[in-house]
């Protein structure tokens, strides 16, 4: 009887379950950072700033994302929860940031669902063109949201088989791209690096807005701060996956990008047709220059269901990491017997798709709007993470403790949190040059400052006073 009651406290009180393994958690980390960013619009970015150009912006990007995973990895190691930089922010910064950041954040992954069904539905057309795309909507989220609502493990093994597919397809793509710059198959001799003559073909400041697009490619890799709430050895997992961030982003993002740049000349890439597509074309291997629309439809779809699933998972931890933390509906914070928090899942899908229903009746105003307001959230909440980690720091040495005794520290301090915050606020600012970014700017900005003096004028709350901060019920415990 006691046990029973103690069981039912621990549901009533929103606890989740540690079951994410390592390979879950390198593959979470991976899949964040592998999307459509890399499968599509690394064309664009080529086209924009030439292939020289495109490799300064991802490397710049990629540089400035290992910073932020090393101080997202320090904290997340020390008290790993589901929360991640939204309770960092509250525990360390302010709860008025917090409060701005957590729900900012949570409506991008919402609308980034009913955005993800969009590109699945579109992406079936192809091979079902007479089938209704609400049908694919409704399949693709029905299959999604019972994964995610069984437990934390449907979540981690439906997104280690997404993203050891996308995985799969760059390897794949990389061994392809360098047989036919050596010249060994293709037919066209040795592409070589001749394309790299023109390296920077429109100026640094092409440059500068190709650092943009690639910023935006890198977003979600800080998913793997939320997962470290449900790690089942998150001192071990947690810098593990952290570190295996960097080197893939190096070989498959940089890598990538190099194959495209010496096999397609800057001028012939674009956004409309994936550059993997138009290599796999020049391939003339039959599988792939015959089919490679195909291959592409299906790597990109399993991106999509990859961001979708994604979004489902951290939208849904962090709500009920607000709710726990009075910022959100008290019913939110409630979990099921399997310690999933379905409220919160539920409360994110039906708004999701209540987003995805103004397309239908005011797809040039608000759905535009709701959308365009999140789109600089994910950066706000790098931000977070870089103010977070250097007062963390300071409180931590300021509780005496020896930095030592951590079981992840993050190398470069205080360059590494310095530079990403200059580097984010340089890519907010640098959007205004960018009329379809700009919109971001137009309504994100004064959503977050809303959401924040609302809070400040509400609860009246305050700089952190980081002597008397307690974070003892978070840290991870044996």
């Amino acid at each position: 009887m006691s046990s029973e009651k103690n069981e039912k406290s621990e549901v009533l009180q929103g606890e989740l379950n540690r079951s994410l393994k390592l390979r879950h958690m390198n593959m979470i980390a991976i899949g964040g950072a592998i999307g459509t960013g890399l499968f599509l619009a690394s064309g664009y970015t080529i086209n924009t700033a030439g292939p020289g150009g495109a490799l300064l912006a991802y490397g710049v990007m990629g540089i400035m994302v290992y910073f932020l995973m090393t101080s997202l990895g320090e904290m997340a190691t020390y008290m790993p929860v589901s929360g991640s930089f939204e309770t960092y922010c509250n525990k360390f910064v302010d709860p008025a940031l917090g409060f701005s950041v957590g729900w900012l954040y949570w409506l991008n992954w919402a609308l980034t669902l009913s955005v993800e069904m969009v590109a699945a539905e579109i992406i079936m057309k192809y091979w079902f063109p007479d089938v209704p795309g609400w049908i694919w909507v409704i399949t693709f989220t029905a299959i999604l949201s019972i994964l995610n609502a069984i437990s934390v493990k449907g979540f981690g093994e439906t997104e280690f088989w997404f993203a050891s597919i996308k995985v799969a397809a760059i390897i794949i793509f990389l061994i392809v791209g360098a047989l036919m710059i050596l010249g060994v198959i293709g037919g066209h001799g040795a592409y070589g690096v001749a394309n790299f003559k023109d390296a920077f073909p429109n100026g640094s400041w092409a440059v500068a807005v190709a650092m943009f697009s690639a910023a935006f490619s890198f977003t979600g890799t800080e998913c793997i701060g939320m997962a470290a709430g449900e790690s089942e050895d998150p001192e071990t997992n947690v810098p593990k996956a952290i570190n295996t961030v960097f080197w893939r982003i190096l070989i498959f993002y940089i890598g990538a990008i190099f194959v495209i740049g010496c096999i397609i000349p800057w001028q012939s890439a674009s956004v409309d047709t994936s550059p993997f597509t138009l290599v796999y074309e020049a391939s003339n291997i039959p599988v792939f220059s015959k089919v490679a629309a195909t291959i592409m439809n299906i790597v990109v779809l399993t991106s999509v269901l990859s961001c979708a699933n994604s979004g489902l998972y951290v939208g849904s931890r962090m709500l009920w990491s607000m709710a726990r933390e009075n910022k959100a509906p008290a019913f939110l914070g409630k979990v099921t017997k399997n310690r999933v928090p379905v409220n919160a899942l539920v409360f994110t899908i039906i708004f999701g798709l209540l987003a995805l229903t103004t397309q239908l009746w005011a797809a040039s105003t608000v759905y535009v709007a709701l959308f365009a307001a999140v789109g600089v959230s994910t950066l706000i909440g790098w931000l977070g993470i870089s103010i977070s980690h250097i007062r963390f720091r300071k409180w931590y040495l300021l509780k005496g403790y020896k930095l030592e005794d951590l079981k992840y520290k993050a190398l470069f301090y205080p360059f590494g949190p310095i530079i990403s915050l200059v580097l984010c606020i340089i890519v907010i600012v640098g959007q205004a040059s960018d009329p379809t970014a700009a919109l971001s700017l137009i309504y994100g900005i004064p959503v977050f400052i809303i959401l924040y003096v609302f809070y400040k004028v509400k609860y009246k709350s305050k700089l952190v006073n980081l002597e008397e901060v307690d974070i003892d019920h978070l840290k991870h415990k044996e």
